[in-house]
């Protein structure tokens, strides 16, 4: 028995272009809002609307239509074998997961089309029993199905073959295409868009000279210096200035084996900015749902990062495999945090991140001996407050071209990052405050000035306050008992310039 069509409702598709469009500033929530209120009045296409409104550029929008992964229409046009999607349906009908056409296409983020041709097959192998209609929306109806003996049978040996259960995946050849259209190369990041991202932080005029090309070039860069002057929070500006939309799998197959990417924990989805109520399912501008839009991911990894969390992990009960952290980074930024201080050795991670590095491409082997290559499109970001040379010889500094050193801040500096880390929290630094800091930090035996230290001592002169019952100032017991704290030991003998703290008090 042929399934019967889907019933037409706005339940469908869970992701439609407005979301998109928003996403890439292309137009505001407020604007796709009132297409979409036209939409229903007047039907047509949520795109032509907004181009007709004057809303959004016909170039803009086809550029989005043609970058985005386009639903498959047929089983051939997932890129995948039909038994492993045969494999994923029963597997889903035996979990509970769905019993409807609807149901299985939303939880295999597949098209009716192709969800309907399933069907057909696993009624002509007799997989399936019909239980009779299930109500709809708008009057319509479609058929509920339960798996048969012979389909239990399928799943149990599906289940056995792998315990995946969950989206459909896309084919390694779509994934590897996927990464190449949307290098992170590909996005031009402007002088403005740098003076933005580093507007909150006390940076030097020839800093955005130095970093605009690195971020550019998308290839890696190292950051050294001192500890406490703000490598990683550069690192964490640099991964988040990136505006594009990209587009992440479910998951992917190599060889009949499964490989989960999309991670909740690391991969930011794009905000739904339309209300599903007001949404339509447009033939054109219906997405392929295995793909995740997302903003491009940044990934941090630091002390605990061993060479085995950048091989694929298989789970032997589960019979799956999870991505590594770099691959999952892809089309983004991973950094390297206090490189230099995990527990294998340099020499042995850098020796890894060799060939991804130069050749921009990465070898990730299956637990079958089976091996493949996709692209390796992540800017790596490796931080350190370590000499250098110390970490590497000259052959690998060669493979990292932009090295930028992060200084310690000059006098002049350490004032205004003081003023803004106190005025953050509602406190005002005047001179005297500022100069006493700096003359008793002097006594400390030359403790050099660092970023985080105007922070660290607000926060504990506010905490002092707090203590005490009294409105947040600065007192020069206060501030004496925050500098204990970050330097620990006693100071010299000689007394720092006498000078008047000024009570300042929160707004």
């Amino acid at each position: 028995m042929a399934s019967r069509p889907f019933p037409k409702t706005a339940e469908n598709f869970d992701m439609f272009i407005g979301d998109i469009l928003v996403a890439n500033k292309l137009v505001t929530p407020a604007d796709v809002t009132a297409a979409l209120e036209w939409q229903k009045r007047q039907g047509g296409r949520l795109g032509d609307i907004l181009v007709a409104q004057g809303k959004l550029r016909p170039e803009d929008f086809e550029a989005i239509i043609h970058g985005a992964p386009t639903a498959p229409r047929t089983l051939v046009e997932t890129g995948l074998d039909v038994h492993t999607l045969l494999n994923l349906m029963v597997k889903a009908m035996y979990s509970g997961a769905a019993e409807t056409p609807s149901g299985i296409a939303r939880f295999l983020k597949l098209p009716h089309r192709p969800v309907q041709q399933l069907i057909e097959l696993a009624q002509q192998r007799k997989l399936l029993d019909v239980l009779g209609a299930a109500g709809g929306t708008e009057g319509s109806s479609e058929m509920r199905y339960v798996l048969g003996e012979n389909g239990r049978r399928w799943a149990i040996n599906a289940l056995e073959q792998n315990q995946y259960v969950g989206p459909a995946p896309v084919s390694l050849e779509s994934y590897i295409d996927r990464i190449q259209r949307q290098d992170i190369a590909h996005e031009r990041i402007d002088r403005a868009a740098i003076e933005r991202a580093f507007s909150d932080l006390v940076i030097e005029p020839g800093f955005v000279h130095q970093i605009g090309p690195a971020i550019n070039s998308g290839r890696s860069i190292l950051l050294y210096g001192a500890s406490g002057n703000g490598k990683t929070t550069t690192a964490e500006k640099i991964g988040g200035i990136f505006s594009d939309v990209i587009y992440i799998p479910h998951c992917f197959e190599v060889e009949g084996q499964i490989i989960k990417v999309f991670d909740p924990g690391i991969h930011q989805p794009v905000e739904r900015s339309t209300r599903s109520g007001h949404s339509r399912a447009l033939r054109r501008e219906d997405l392929d749902q295995r793909w995740v839009p997302c903003r491009r991911p940044l990934i941090i990894t630091g002390g605990e990062l061993t060479l085995e969390m950048l091989d694929l992990r298989f789970n032997s009960l589960a019979k799956f495999y999870e991505a590594p952290l770099h691959v999952k980074a892809l089309g983004g930024t991973v950094v390297i945090d206090d490189f230099g201080r995990q527990m294998v050795q340099p020499e042995a991670l850098l020796n890894r991140w060799i060939v991804p590095l130069e050749s921009r491409v990465e070898y990730l082997k299956l637990h079958t001996g089976k091996s493949f290559a996709i692209p390796f499109d992540a800017l790596v970001i490796f931080s350190t407050n370590l000499a250098p040379r110390d970490l590497m010889d000259t052959a690998f500094l060669r493979r990292i071209p932009y090295k930028l050193e992060i200084m310690a801040p000059n006098a002049d500096e350490y004032r205004r990052i003081f003023r803004a880390a106190s005025g953050a929290l509602g406190l005002s630094a005047a001179d005297e405050v500022i100069d006493y800091v700096i003359a008793k930090l002097r006594n400390y035996g030359d403790v050099p000035l660092a970023g985080y230290q105007p922070r660290f001592i607000v926060d504990q002169v506010i905490a002092a306050c707090k203590f005490e019952g009294i409105a947040a100032q600065y007192r020069p017991e206060f501030v004496d008992m925050a500098l204990a704290n970050l330097h620990p030991k006693d100071p010299r003998p000689a007394s720092p310039p006498a000078v008047a703290l000024v009570r300042r008090t929160a707004p």
